[in-house]
């Protein structure tokens, strides 16, 4: 079906993370790997986190984490792998809907959540004696709550606002998914207005987490710097170590995708660093946490030898 019918239809083509006939199967098959060590990853630190002595709000917050972490991937992987070899790229007008409402939702509730292993990380680290009475079970799932609500707010605004604006000709979206920059270049109205609204948005969703979360390690470094003991300082620091890189990546990938201006990344440029938030990130996580994580690895270690024994 060519662009004009996919038009009438009211469907979107996607271009793909590349147009080179050569490198689709390279490409197939590394997605395909980064999928499946990102769901094999995640589901292990899902299932490590929920053994009976890593039963604190750290690893509670982590197994959530993970989830999304899979979920994100799961919105958007297998319908890249699916195109990489598909001649008909085709995606729906709902699911495009679909699409985009999950990623922008899950992408927000993440980041909120990060915000709030940074809290814990900061009420550990500052106010041990008072731990367990503020990171209570009922304030952890207020948080995680409190993370859901806010991601899906941004989520149908965002949403909402990107699909009232006017597409005209082929809806060809040079893009491996449905995200908001490349539905915003497919219309023909003036979108000045609606680029500042997105950085405005990003900045909301990024960057009051991000300041949060700086907050809260300033004030942990402020505590670990007042310990005498350069083991303890090691120990304290090591237990945020992980949670800090997450961030770090997190925060490099979504800035340079979402706030560069048009003139100075291209298009192809935002694919590549998109492709690396949706797909390396969520593979690199349990790596970060298991090999930084003494209490992670010790119960993989056991359920892996458990499981070799039968």
């Amino acid at each position: 079906q060519d662009a004009g019918n996919h038009t009438l239809l009211g469907e979107f083509i996607l271009s793909g993370l590349s147009s080179r006939p050569e490198l689709q199967h390279l490409l197939f098959f590394t997605i395909c790997f980064m999928y499946s060590m990102t769901l094999i990853g995640n589901l292990l630190i899902c299932m490590a986190t929920a053994h009976p002595t890593l039963h604190t709000p750290m690893y509670f917050f982590l197994r959530v984490l993970s989830f999304l972490d899979i979920s994100t991937a799961s919105v958007v992987v297998p319908k890249m792998l699916v195109n990489t070899l598909s001649e008909d790229r085709s995606i729906s007008y709902l699911g495009c809907v679909t699409q985009l409402y999950c990623v922008v939702f899950l992408a927000s509730m993440e980041w909120y959540l990060l915000a709030a292993m940074a809290y814990d990380r900061y009420v550990a680290v500052c106010h041990p004696l008072r731990y367990p009475a503020i990171m209570s079970t009922r304030a952890c799932l207020s948080m995680v709550l409190l993370s859901c609500c806010s991601g899906q707010v941004v989520s149908v605004v965002q949403t909402a606002w990107v699909f009232t604006l006017p597409f005209c000709g082929p809806r060809r979206i040079n893009y491996f998914f449905c995200d908001i920059p490349p539905l915003v270049l497919l219309s023909c109205a003036d979108t000045s207005r609606y680029e500042r609204q997105l950085i405005s948005a990003t900045v909301l969703v990024i960057f009051t987490p991000f300041c949060l979360i700086l907050l809260s390690y300033t004030c942990i470094i402020s505590s670990i710097l007042r310990i005498s003991s350069a083991e303890s300082r090691h120990k304290t620091f090591s237990t945020c170590s992980s949670h800090l890189t997450v961030v770090t990546l997190y925060c490099a990938s979504g800035t340079l995708i979402y706030l560069q201006p048009k003139s100075s990344n291209s298009q192809e440029a935002k694919k590549v660093l998109t492709s690396i938030y949706t797909t390396v990130i969520p593979t690199l996580n349990p790596l970060i946490y298991s090999l930084r994580n003494k209490e992670v690895k010790e119960v993989l270690i056991r359920g892996m030898a458990v499981l070799m024994k039968k």
